[in-house]
């Protein structure tokens, strides 16, 4: 029965705004608990602490006071709040519209302290908006890579309209090397062959940030490696 529950519960996430505290609290708790109703927990956590926000306020030892909390739920509660808390600070957001300045900017911020190299993709919709962001890292400090079926995967999942790439030299400056440009073209090549625009590939370094665009590549690029352009628009046979 309760499978069968959980299952209806998870659904409803789908609309999600409709959900109440304590049904939000309860749906969380299903990893936490398997296999057993977490709804008068829900209800009980709540009550205990008044509200989601003194819930999240809540330090290990007092959730441990609640019947029905062990010390992995405890725990559970505990690394969800931090990470609330976290966000809270940071309050890190994409920019709503992509601008080359400002988003050199909002990268060099978000990439500048990292200490391994990373690459990042943000879709774009027709209205150059940032819908989505997501960082590709192999663990390194001076080498990242990404497949390209994964960025198809991306492309695939998000259906953007344009493309930023986005990546880090932790210890060097922001000037491309010979790698750098050779990726750039790689990625214009998937863009092309999905039918989208790479609006810039910006690098983060130790001296600042370098774009593509801002310094008349992207253009150069974008012509060199368009797949219409170098095999024609249409399929033709003779």
């Amino acid at each position: 029965m309760h499978e069968g529950h959980r299952q209806r519960m998870l659904q409803r996430l789908e609309d999600a705004e409709h959900l109440q505290d304590h049904e939000l609290l309860e749906i969380l708790l299903f990893n936490a608990i398997p296999r057993k109703n977490t709804n008068p927990l829900a209800h009980e956590l709540l009550s205990e602490f008044a509200s989601l926000d003194g819930l999240m306020r809540a330090g290990y030892e007092e959730l441990l006071r609640v019947d029905g909390i062990g010390t992995e739920t405890a725990a559970y509660l505990r690394c969800i709040a931090i990470l609330c808390e976290r966000l809270q600070k940071r309050n890190e957001k994409f920019p709503r519209l992509f601008n080359v300045r400002t988003f050199s900017d909002f990268l060099k911020e978000r990439l500048s302290s990292l200490r391994e190299e990373v690459i990042e993709l943000f879709a774009l919709d027709a209205r150059q908006r940032v819908l989505s962001g997501k960082r590709f890292t192999i663990r390194s400090s001076n080498r990242a890579a990404v497949e390209p079926e994964a960025v198809n995967q991306f492309i695939a999942a998000r259906k953007p309209a344009g493309l930023v790439v986005a990546h880090n030299h932790p210890e060097a400056p922001a000037y491309p090397s010979a790698a750098d440009d050779k990726f750039t073209a790689q990625i214009q090549v998937v863009c092309s062959m999905n039918n989208i625009r790479l609006y810039d590939h910006i690098i983060v370094g130790t001296d600042g940030t370098y774009s593509y665009f801002l310094v008349g590549r992207m253009e150069e690029i974008r012509r060199a490696f368009d797949l219409n352009a170098i095999v024609g628009g249409k399929l033709l046979r003779d």
